[in-house]
């Protein structure tokens, strides 16, 4: 049977298509292959950014098959380690990932897209949390989306199911970039080879600090950092590429970033 996801390795980059017709909802089975690519791509030394998107043109996903709902599946279902999409609650995901949004994306969908962390979306793209109208908790939008944008438009969101559209998503810093649908892939792959050559081990320290400081006060979250706490910021700061960015910087060259 054919694989729900899609992918495919270019360098240091992996992309990851879901590939589910008609759609691209995801059930229990779907978001659990989910989970073991992009835990494949957390843990492979080798791969630095990961870009996630869809097939086709009309959607990216509307979230929750709710037709594996109907037979019987709960938001309870064991959706993999990284919780529903594979993304959202994976230990340890430290390497930049990039959404390309090719349509569509309501519900889980639109909770998937906001787990990474730059969002690129074609000009037709629209988006919702429509969970209200069947009865269940978007938890993902309800928990983020609040400390994302501000609370009464989360909460207006969260309340309605309302569908807004891309410009309307740039506005409130939901999406980083609007393209063309035919340029979509080619500005993601241009974005993903950037980051590709960038100080992995920065990338690292910049997504443990962003997650592990949330929830403290910004003198607790400096001691976190300048004592050296977290795992990414200690390995950084006694690392080779941390010499290297400093030589080559006074070197006037570019730097070879190494990962160690």
């Amino acid at each position: 049977m054919t694989s729900p996801i899609r992918t495919t390795r270019r360098g240091p980059v992996l992309e990851v298509t879901i590939d589910r017709p008609k759609a691209n909802a995801i059930d229990a089975a779907t978001s659990r292959i989910m989970g073991e690519t992009f835990a494949g791509f957390r843990d492979d030394p080798l791969l630095r950014v990961a870009i996630l998107t869809a097939a086709g043109e009309k959607f990216f996903c509307p979230g929750w098959d709710l037709k594996a709902a109907a037979a019987g599946e709960t938001p309870d279902s064991d959706y993999g380690v990284g919780g529903f999409g594979g993304l959202q609650e994976l230990p340890g995901l430290d390497k930049p990932v990039i959404a390309a949004v090719n349509g569509l994306a309501f519900g889980g969908g639109f909770e998937i897209m906001i787990s990474a962390d730059i969002i690129i979306a074609a000009e037709h793209a629209t988006f919702a949390l429509p969970e209200i109208n069947s009865g269940t908790l978007a938890d993902a939008a309800t928990i983020k989306l609040p400390r994302r944008i501000p609370y009464h438009v989360a909460t207006e969101m969260l309340f309605t199911g309302r569908r807004f559209d891309v410009v309307e998503a740039k506005h409130w810093g939901i999406v980083n970039e609007i393209v063309p649908a035919p340029e979509l892939m080619t500005r993601a792959r241009a974005l993903a080879d950037h980051l590709a050559e960038g100080p992995p081990l920065v990338f690292a320290a910049i997504k443990e600090t962003l997650r592990e400081t949330m929830h403290l006060s910004i003198q607790q979250a400096f001691d976190m950092v300048t004592r050296r706490r977290l795992k990414s910021v200690d390995t950084l700061y006694s690392s080779d590429d941390q010499k290297e960015g400093a030589k080559a910087f006074t070197e006037k060259r570019k730097p070879q970033w190494k990962g160690r």
